[in-house]
This record gives structure tokens, sequence and C-alpha cells, in this order.
């Protein structure tokens, strides 16, 4: 069910009659005065002019102003726009970064999270709420990004530049947490932000479908050849990995896994059943083309979360589900078979007969006395891509984390450990309670939902770095401002309600 428009605060109310009074205002007021129309009559003339003579640049260009301008203004003035915008970002971004072409796209949703900041605190202005994130996950938030803040001063960094590049994907998609939570104030807004999540899944299911079947595309091929340890990393037995519009297959599989279990999840909501249908179908669909990617790590997600969501759910249908779904399971890690797409699903759940999962153990033994010694780490970008091109040569720098937790030891110590541990168990304690707590049958399976979602990618935060790429880093925090955004929303409603009755 929705929050009525009605029941909508006077104050939001106050503010979006101002904003479409506002932009009304400049459509009817500004763009139709006689000068405006004559230079934009001028300019459409000479860009055409110079597209005849073979010229794109300046058509390019002032499109792109265009289009800028429009999306900052929409950003900050429509928040739930620049969410949308955010979502879309996050999803699409590697599409254009595997062609040939130098632009800081990675910048530009730098900026993107900036300007909804802007936004939140514009809206602030209009309706002072601070008190909503005053409980133990708004703070622990806070916390451990003011720790990332302050690991600039850390004796043990090398770099200062890995630093300053690492802390702009970690501070800046956490400070989303505080716009989600704000920003969202309807039920129908999380639909709408879930039928989005799911028909960008398909698309990249579908996507990953044709490279395994059909092939790469050609700016593809290049972009995948012209590094040969990324083939390397790829190819694996015999069978390149997919990783469809992804930035690799890993983010590829666990966003399948996610979408599958989001699907999954709203199953068992208050819908009709030719939609509990087509969302069976897709959770087959997301799981099917996961394989193509070859992430191991990704494979044991789905039945964790489906494992929490029997505990939380416990029925003799929910009990039925389990186990045909357990037996599914337990079918495809025994059967035999030549398919290196099945064969390295099998061997996510007998990792001890796997040489890589071998591998990392090792890595993870050599690495232990730096932690035990380094109680706040190496510092932030000390690992991975950016102490490879910061400070290259250095120990941190050659070590594979291969995890995300390993590589939040090593980088900020046990400290940060503990408080990133925290954060996730913050997030499953709010998750939990208040689905128990929510009356609304909706926003009950909504918040069921983002639980399962936010306790998969912790198991597989564990083999590989899980949340550390986008979708998933927005699609983590969404989750977690969403297991208290259904609880205020249910509030709300609840307090409505009794008043109609008392009425």
């Amino acid at each position: 069910m929705r929050v009525e428009a009605d029941h909508i605060d006077p104050a939001v109310q106050n503010l979006n009659k101002r904003r479409v009074g506002f932009w009304r205002g400049i459509v009817l007021n500004k763009f139709s005065a006689p000068l405006v129309i004559a230079f934009s009559a001028m300019l459409s003339l000479l860009l055409v002019f110079s597209m005849s003579g073979g010229n794109l640049v300046p058509s390019v260009l002032f499109l792109v102003l265009v289009i800028g301008v429009i999306t900052i203004c929409g950003v900050i003035a429509y928040p739930r726009f620049g969410i949308i915008v955010l979502f879309l970002g996050a999803y699409l971004l590697f599409i254009p970064l595997k062609f040939p072409i130098d632009f800081p796209l990675g910048t530009l949703m730098d900026m993107l999270v900036y300007l909804l900041i802007i936004g939140f605190f514009f809206s602030q202005k209009v309706k002072k709420d601070w008190k909503i994130f005053a409980d133990p996950l708004s703070f622990m938030v806070l916390a451990w990004i003011l720790y990332n803040l302050a690991q600039v001063a850390n004796p043990a960094s090398i770099s200062a530049a890995a630093w300053m590049y690492t802390i702009r994907s970690i501070a800046g998609i956490l400070l989303t947490y505080y716009i989600f939570v704000f920003q969202i104030r309807e039920a129908s807004f999380i639909k709408l932000i879930f039928k989005l999540w799911i028909c960008l899944a398909f698309i990249a299911a579908c996507d990953g479908f044709k490279q395994e079947v059909f092939g790469f595309f050609d700016f593809e091929k290049t972009w995948l050849f012209s590094d040969p340890g990324r083939v390397e990393l790829y190819f694996q037995g015999g069978h390149m990995r997919k990783f469809s519009i992804m930035a690799d297959p890993v983010a590829f599989g666990y966003n399948m896994a996610s979408a599958a279990t989001l699907c999954l999840a709203l199953v068992f909501g208050p819908i009709k059943t030719y939609k509990k249908v087509i969302l069976v179908i897709l959770a087959g669909w997301f799981l099917f083309t996961m394989l193509f990617s070859g992430t191991r790590g990704a494979f044991p997600l789905v039945p964790a979360a489906l494992a929490l969501f029997a505990v939380l759910n416990y029925n003799k249908r929910v009990l039925i589900f389990s186990l045909i779904v357990g037996f599914l399971f337990v079918f495809m890690i025994f059967l035999p078979t030549s398919n290196q797409n099945i064969l390295r699903f099998q061997t996510a759940f007998r990792p001890n007969n796997d040489q890589s999962y071998k591998a990392r153990k090792i890595n993870q033994a050599r690495i232990r006395p730096y932690i035990r010694t380094h109680p706040i780490g190496g510092g932030l970008g000390a690992t991975g891509v950016w102490g490879q091109r910061f400070a290259p040569g250095s120990f941190l720098a050659s070590f594979p984390p291969d995890s995300g937790y390993v590589s939040v030891a090593v980088e900020t110590g046990i400290v940060g450990l503990l408080m990133i541990c925290t954060l996730v168990f913050l997030s499953l304690v709010t998750g939990i309670n208040n689905f128990y707590l929510i009356k609304d049958p909706e926003l009950k399976n909504y918040c069921m939902a983002v639980t399962m979602v936010i306790f998969a990618y912790n198991v597989g935060n564990y083999p590989q770095e899980a949340i550390a790429q986008y979708p998933s880093s927005v699609i983590f925090v969404l989750c977690m401002a969403l297991t208290k955004v259904t609880k205020l929303l249910d509030d709300k409603k609840q307090l409505q309600l009794a008043a109609q009755n008392n009425e």
C-alpha cells in the first residue's frame, strides 16, 4: 500500500509546489520571451551550419552543455531524480569505459554524489529533520567515514595520492546513506527503484548471455585484449569468463546474485500471481547467466540469503520451498559434467579442491603478521590498483587481498576491520528487527528483501571484494538505508491509520 498524497508532510508539499512553480515560471516567462526564442533560433542555425561542414564538435559540446545543466539542476532540485540518475550511472558506467575514450567518467559519478549532497542540505533548509539519523546504524556510518578520512594521517601510509583516490569512493558512496534515508519518503518510490534495479540487471544478464553464446563486440575485444594480465585473469580452464556491462566478471556475478535474491524475496510479497511467476523466471535467468561470470564467490550467495529467509519466515510453505531449492543446489554440486561453467560452480562448494582457494589461504597467512603489528593498517589504497600505481614495488602493493575483509584489515588495521564488521552487523540487526516490527505487508517484504541482499553481500565479501565496485557499492548502501526507511514509512502509515480510526 502506498502513502496517499493528502497525507504527505505539509512542508514537503509546499517544497514541491515551490519547485513546480519555479520551473513553470522559467519555461513560461523566460524561455518563451521573444529575445530568447530569437537567440535559440540563431544558435540552432549556427549549429546546423557547422554540422553541414562536417564539424560536429560544436554541436556535441552544445548538447553536452545543455544535458549537463539540466541534469545538475534536476539532481539538486529533485533528489529522487538524482537517485535514479545515480543508480543508472552506477550500472552503465563501464560501458563507455570500454571504448578508447579518455574521459573521467568516474569523476562524473563523484560529482553526481556531491550534487545529491547539496540537494540534501537544500532540503534540510526547508524541513530540518536530523532526528531520523539518531540511531546506532547512522552513527556507525558516520564513524566509519570519519575513520577513513583520518587515515590520511596514518604514519604507515606511503602514498597520500592513493588515499585521495580511495577516499572518494568510500566517503562519497557512504554519504548517500543519509541521502537515501532522508529523500526516500514513499513506498511507491522504493518500488520504482526495485523495478529499475531488476530491469538493469535483466539488461546485464542478456548481455552476459550474448557474450557467452555469440561472443564479444569488437570494442569489448579491443578492451579485453589490450591488457595481457586481464586476459590471463579472465581466461580460466579453457573458457573466457564473461563480464557483461560490468567492470569485471566478479561484479557481474555478484550483481546477478543480488538481483536474483531480490526477485526471490519479492515473490513472497503482497503481489499478484503473474508477477510472482515473472519474478521466479527472472531469478532463474539471473542465476543461469551468473554461471558465465565464473565467479565462484557469487555462487553461495543466494543459498545463504535463502537460509536467512527460511529463519526469518519459518513456516510449512517456506520449509517446502527451501527444501526444493536446497535439493536443486545439491544436485548441481554433484552433477557429473564437463561444462566449465558448472565445474567452477561446483568448486565454490568444495573449496579444498580448488587451487585458487589454497593460494588465497597462503596469501592470508603471509599477511597475518603485518596485520597484527599494524593496528590501524598500512593506509587506504595501499593494495590493489592504487597501490600498484602510486607505490609500485612496495610490500602491500604486491599483495593480492582477494577479499573485502582482508583488504580492510590490511589497509585500516584491526580497528577498521572491527568497525566495518560492526557496521554490517548493525545493518543486519536493523533489518531483522524492523522486519518483525513493520506491520504493513508491502514494507515488511521490502525490508526482508534488502536485509537478504545485505547478508548475501556480507557473505560474498569474504572471498572477493564484493562491495568495492559500482554498482554493488551503491546497491549495498541503498539496502542499508532501506532497512531504516521501511520502518520510518511504516511508522508514518500506522500513525495515519490510527488518526483515521480516531476520527
